[in-house]
């Protein structure tokens, strides 16, 4: 069952595999595209055990494409917050990918209340040379090539090269897809930029929820040395480092980071 709904003009969708019997929500958010399609491997195992949301971050997908400028990770965490208010509930897990991480970590500092538990997806909590060089390099793409060339190049920063010579066909029809509702040039640059000025390094600690740092070993945009930095500097955070997969490991291991993730939202030991 699917209930569709708008937060100040974020679009959002809530998923349940039958009757609400009071079962914890977790909210999914996604990365740099914005778009909650990205969790559809992790739909199926999440809505066994939960209620789960979905949502298009603003500038993206079937929510309001105009952004407030100039755009912050801040203004990411408060449209989650929105969605949160519109609904009424009080706490929720969530769960975020990248910049959805970001947008985690920072509502976990401004409204801790509102968080049972935090998941970062390859994210991190200062600006990072690797990172940056990535960002810088997609930008060039973006400003002297096109969204074209933008959005072809975009496998190799998120997935193994050997994933990418087993699935091209479906990278064909995805970057169709992508290229069709591309966020736009204005858009795409402001959001990269909010993610290259993120900076909550010094605040840490105020994060008292249980966080999962999730990453993968070989992820080509992100160092997983991003990941054990923030592991090391949260009050209480559990580390899991897959040995491969990408940026995007949720979309080419799925079955090994659904495991796990669940684990962690039901209060369980992580598998080995």
């Amino acid at each position: 069952m699917v209930e569709t709904g708008r937060a100040d003009g974020v679009h959002y969708e809530v998923h349940t595999s039958g009757p609400d019997d009071g079962r914890d929500l977790v909210i999914l958010s996604a990365g740099l595209g914005g778009s909650g399609g990205f969790f559809a491997p992790q739909m199926a195992a999440l809505t066994a055990r939960f209620r789960v949301v979905l949502y298009d971050h603003r500038g993206t997908g079937r929510s309001d494409r105009a952004l407030p400028s100039p755009y912050a990770v801040d203004h990411m965490a408060r449209d989650m917050a929105g969605v949160i208010d519109a609904l009424g509930e009080a706490a929720v897990h969530v769960v975020g990918h990248a910049a959805g991480g970001l947008a985690g970590l920072q509502l976990a500092v401004d409204h801790p209340a509102r968080l049972l538990s935090l998941t970062v997806i390859n994210g991190w909590s200062r600006p990072d040379p690797h990172i940056a060089r990535c960002f810088r390099t997609r930008i060039s793409l973006l400003n002297d090539s096109g969204p074209e060339a933008y959005v072809h190049a975009q496998p190799l920063f998120l997935y193994p090269a050997d994933w990418i010579s087993e699935h091209a066909d479906r990278l064909a029809e995805e970057e169709a897809h992508h290229l069709a509702g591309f966020q736009g040039r204005d858009n795409m640059l402001a959001r990269i930029n909010a993610l290259l000025a993120f900076d909550i390094d010094d605040r840490l600690g105020q994060i008292a929820c249980p966080v999962l740092v999730s990453a993968s070993a070989d992820d080509m945009l992100v160092p997983a040395l991003c990941s054990r930095r923030l592991a090391e500097r949260l009050p209480d955070a559990t580390l899991d480092v897959a040995p491969w997969g990408g940026h995007a490991f949720t979309a080419t291991a799925p079955d090994a980071f659904n495991a796990t993730l669940i684990a962690f939202l039901s209060g369980e030991p992580l598998p080995c």
